[in-house]
């Protein structure tokens, strides 16, 4: 059975790592239950965990970045390679999730925690320096996406209270295939998977557009004027990751 091993919120603190002066990346399990709310407009608001604090709303909180979570056997893993105790809360997710395949579960996914609340699957972590900063391992970042178990980033569709031990229950699966795993690889390193990608109705516009506009980009002929050495009018571009 999925359960939910904490729920985890971070408080401000002070950063060398990211554009803005603090972080709430270190997030620490919360004791008793804790409320999940519908967070406001992207840029304006934090996360939808209750005393969760977001620093950078200009990346991080709105709408389709509400709850992130990460699996227990996905830190584990990554423990045991870096030879250290990673506990729930250190990638900065909001929940710690056990029996519960967090990559592989697809775009627009739905799941029931607790009594109340439901949560909707809609997009992978993308790794950023703040988080590399924060964990002060060498590489981290490529490390990261080359393992690619983003973790995913939630929507609240009903809001309500949950709390460590809450069973986990998947309640609806969208047709597509399109996972956590394969969007992170899409906008990472393998952008030939971004057609795949816009299967999915429920990724959140912002990341259609990205991925459209490097769809576009690849096709887009090149500005080397025909018989000029290298190429000739019409070769295709390469896309950016």
């Amino acid at each position: 059975m999925a359960y939910l091993i904490s729920v985890n919120a971070g408080t401000p603190a002070p950063t060398d790592h990211s554009s803005v002066p603090t972080t709430g990346i270190d997030k620490r399990p919360v004791d008793g239950p804790v409320l999940v709310l519908v967070p406001g407009p992207e840029g304006t608001a934090p996360t939808g965990i209750a005393g969760d604090v977001v620093c950078d709303l200009r990346v991080h909180g709105g709408p389709d970045k509400a709850v992130y979570a990460y699996a227990r056997e996905d830190l584990d893993r990554w423990a045991a390679e870096l030879g250290r105790e990673l506990p729930g809360g250190v990638f900065g997710e909001n929940l710690t999730t056990s029996g519960l395949d967090v990559t592989g579960a697809r775009i627009g996914e739905r799941w029931r925690i607790g009594a109340d609340v439901l949560l909707e699957v809609a997009a992978p972590r993308i790794p950023c320096r703040t988080f590399a900063g924060w964990l002060g391992e060498s590489g981290w970042m490529h490390r990261f996406t080359e393992r690619a178990e983003p973790g995913a980033y939630l929507r609240v569709l009903r809001p309500g209270s949950i709390r460590a031990g809450d069973p986990i229950e998947v309640v609806h699966s969208p047709a597509h295939d399109v996972t956590i795993r394969l969007a992170f690889r899409a906008l990472t390193t393998e952008p030939a998977l971004l057609t795949r990608l816009l299967m999915a109705d429920e990724l959140p516009e912002r990341t259609k557009a990205k991925a459209r506009a490097r769809l576009r980009q690849s096709v887009a002929p090149s500005r080397t004027p025909a018989g000029s050495p290298g190429g000739e009018s019409g070769a295709a571009g390469s896309p950016r990751t």
